[in-house]
């Protein structure tokens, strides 16, 4: 079925006018390269029960990323070094404390009972930053955490959870809170646990700090809970449920560098960088509207909305841009524009041969199609295998590449065809010097 004229109209005008609102909407997110953010060193240690090794150094590798990608943090780069070292570049994150706390974090949940001997020395106070802590007194002194916990049977461990389960919500009192689930495992322990103990305390802990200690007040039979009561925000919640999701460090981690970093090109280089883009950009529609004439400034057009909707895409798949990232784009409105540039020279070709400019368009469309779409392919082809095994910046620039791939063979095929389809119907190629001189 093809679509008519006004329909191609109104579907062009809408494609301009999302990509706008998502480009004016949703701020690009920038590499460390050209935004700065923060850099941690992370070194592994060994415990008396694990041995840092390479499985170990990967498995710590993988919560980190499952950790950053819960925060939302773009495009991180993590990267081993040496045997028993990690490095974290977190894009755009300033804070470089909150952020190496939330990583050193081992994140060992458990779910214990607390004992009636125990029960009666628990006090509980809010500090200073707002959030509820728990104490064990015991003639006058504070007992360490360490001694209570020993003391404390295990009902769960955060090995029963179902990280697919876990989120940030509010309460039914409108207060942060951790939704949770348990598995077929962790249900029936916890359904036989709360049938028998009725009116007692279950503790939440995590890194042996009790986090959250309700009462039970009935059987809990669905394996289902919430952790609430001790978060100052919805904030702090979402970084619980971050740490669960991503689960346990199997060993410690230490932070062993910290530091907030500026772009690694330099702000300079980055001007210099913008500035050289705007240049070639002008360039080359300069030289499409002088050597094809009223074609060449059609294409300019699918040009400009080719690149309006290549960084809407970008913005709304919430996509961090690079220096690899701005290779990709580049390399891609270069291919953009040869698509243009084979099937003008197609059209002059038929032109040559004594066609009217209806039926050269016609012919010189179709034929060019498949030397644009083999060409396209190979390129798409390519970055999906970048973008498969590459790691950090390659992905970046696989991505650019990909969507600019795909967008090429739309504004070359579609869009530009479709202006020149209206100027013909206008009349604007009545006079064949408007496109060259036969």
């Amino acid at each position: 079925m093809k679509f008519k004229g006004p329909v191609k109209a109104m579907l062009l005008v809408a494609i301009v006018a999302l990509s706008a609102y998502f480009i004016s909407t949703i701020p690009l997110n920038y590499g460390l390269d050209l935004k700065g953010g923060t850099r941690l060193v992370l070194q592994l240690k060994d415990t008396e029960k694990v041995k840092v090794n390479a499985n170990v150094v990967r498995d710590v590798k993988e919560i980190m990323r499952n950790r950053v990608d819960g925060l939302g943090i773009a495009e991180p780069l993590l990267q081993v070094k040496g045997d028993r070292e990690l490095i974290v570049e977190l894009p755009g994150v300033k804070d470089a404390r909150k952020a190496a706390d939330m990583l050193q974090t081992l994140a060992v949940m458990e779910f214990r009972h607390i004992p009636a001997e125990w029960k009666i020395k628990m006090q509980r106070h809010i500090d200073d930053s707002g959030r509820e802590v728990y104490k064990f007194m015991e003639d006058g002194k504070e007992v360490p955490m360490e001694k209570v916990l020993e003391a404390c049977p295990l009902v769960i461990s955060g090995g029963n959870l179902q990280p697919k389960q876990i989120s940030a919500i509010f309460d039914q009192n409108g207060e942060p809170s951790v939704s949770f689930a348990l598995d077929a495992e962790g249900t029936q322990k916890f359904r036989d646990f709360t049938t028998r103990n009725v009116g007692e305390i279950l503790a939440i802990v995590l890194d042996k700090r009790i986090i959250s200690a309700p009462n039970i007040n009935t059987p809990i039979t669905e394996g289902r809970g919430e952790i609430s009561g001790g978060f100052k925000d919805l904030k702090e919640a979402q970084n619980l449920a971050v740490l669960l999701k991503g689960g346990s460090l199997p060993v410690p981690v230490e932070i062993v560098e910290n530091r907030t970093v500026g772009p690694t090109l330099g702000q300079e280089s980055v001007t210099k960088g913008k500035l050289a883009g705007i240049i070639g950009l002008a360039a080359v529609l300069l030289f499409m509207a002088i050597y094809y004439r009223l074609p060449g400034v059609m294409a300019n057009i699918a040009l400009t909305v080719y690149a309006m909707v290549l960084l809407a895409i970008m913005a709304g798949l919430h996509a961090t841009l690079t220096l690899p990232g701005i290779a990709g784009i580049i390399l891609s409105v270069g291919m953009a524009v040869d698509g243009n540039v084979i099937i003008f020279e197609r059209i002059r070709e038929e032109l040559r041969t004594g066609k009217t400019i209806r039926s050269a368009i016609d012919a010189g469309f179709r034929r060019a199609f498949s030397a644009i779409f083999d060409g396209n392919l190979t390129t798409l082809i390519s970055a999906v295998v970048l973008f498969i095994w590459g790691t950090g910046p390659i992905k970046g620039f696989a991505v650019t590449l990909g969507i600019g791939t795909v967008l090429c063979l739309f504004t070359a095929i579609v869009l530009t065809r479709y202006l020149m389809d209206l100027a013909c119907a206008v009349g604007m190629f009545n006079n064949r010097k408007v496109y060259f001189k036969a």
